[in-house]
């Protein structure tokens, strides 16, 4: 059986934002593009697309502690595979559940990955996680990247 998608190994230090005051999912995604672009791992494409896909499939999700976002887009915007994490003030996201309710994320997982099934596998990966309350508020309050990284790392998420 192939190895289990973990987390850590798509992480990308120069992906991760901080403490963030985005005023919109847009925002946000602007902010992520830029920088994914600029380094290489995204094409022109990417924020457009994914605009559009959150559009038609919401990521929102509401937990019990917190609200999360897990946005992504189509394999063919990414050139090197990344996941891009984000705490920020709540932000309004559609509810992947419910598309008439809105989630407050406060953190979001952005995901850059290269094959529709991969995916499938961070999500799963990344579920074992939202079900851990304790870690997401850890996650949230981390002051920088490094801290952010060591949380991931020492979770073996």
């Amino acid at each position: 059986m192939a190895e289990k998608m973990k987390l850590e190994d798509y992480i990308r230090p120069e992906l991760i934002f901080v403490n963030e005051n985005f005023k919109s999912s847009k925002d946000m995604f602007e902010t992520i593009y830029k920088k994914a672009f600029d380094l290489g791992y995204v094409y022109d494409t990417f924020l457009d697309k994914i605009i559009e896909r959150e559009k038609n499939f919401p990521t929102g999700l509401q937990l019990e502690k917190m609200g999360v976002a897990i946005p992504h887009t189509d394999a063919e915007c990414i050139k090197k595979e990344f996941v891009a994490i984000v705490t920020t003030q709540p932000i309004s996201f559609v509810s992947m559940e419910d598309f008439n309710q809105s989630v407050a994320a406060e953190i979001a997982f952005v995901l850059g990955l290269k094959e529709p099934h991969a995916q499938l596998e961070m999500l799963q990966s990344l579920m074992g996680l939202l079900q851990n309350a304790a870690l997401l508020t850890q996650i949230r309050k981390v002051h920088s990247a490094e801290d952010l990284i060591t949380i991931v790392n020492t979770n073996n998420i």
